[in-house]
């Protein structure tokens, strides 16, 4: 038995305004060339859940794999640079600083909070860069402790905050700086 050909993509209503769609439904790079150059900034978090114990050992730089706070980072800063080779549809943007920071969870012994704010000047913002960040930043804490801690979650990333551009500024709940 052979499994069926897909079809075309379904057409998208226009009143959705999806604008990674075609009017046939195909997706497609957004043409961002008509936006106004803005200076932009977006700022997202994430957590890597483990044990108190293995928090301990990540600030004090007590890893098989050695130090995991400094490599984290550097990925992460690594992991913005690189976001429209892993992200399809994602405009490659002149990246003009990168924050990342890791640090233990104060209100959560086994809990280790990653952040990253990323800025740029440009037609479009940069989320999807923080949110790689986070991620890849979190993908490397996990590499890094999982020889004593394999049961770890990267969990909880999401964007906090952004500002510039034609939308404005935005911020969730007081969670990020704007």
């Amino acid at each position: 038995m052979t499994a069926p050909t897909p079809g075309p993509a379904s057409p998208r209503p226009a009143d959705q305004g999806l604008s990674h769609y075609r009017a046939d439904g195909a997706a497609h790079m957004v043409d961002v060339s008509a936006k106004d150059v803005t200076r932009r900034q977006a700022t997202a978090k994430g957590v890597l859940r483990t044990r108190a114990d293995v928090v301990e050992r990540i600030a004090a730089g007590d890893l098989p794999k050695g130090e995991a706070i400094a490599t984290a980072r550097i990925a992460g800063i690594m992991g913005a640079k690189r976001t429209p080779d892993l992200v399809p549809l994602c405009h490659p943007l002149p990246v003009s600083g990168v924050d990342v920071d890791v640090v233990p969870a104060g209100d959560d012994a086994g809990a280790v909070e990653i952040t990253a704010t990323v800025r740029t000047t440009g037609r479009t913002g940069v989320e999807m860069e923080a949110l790689t960040a986070v991620t890849v930043a979190g993908l490397t804490l996990y590499d890094m402790i999982k020889a004593v801690d394999n049961a770890a979650v990267l969990t909880d990333v999401r964007v906090v905050a952004k500002s510039g551009g034609r939308s404005g500024d935005w911020n969730r709940d007081g969670e990020g700086d704007a």
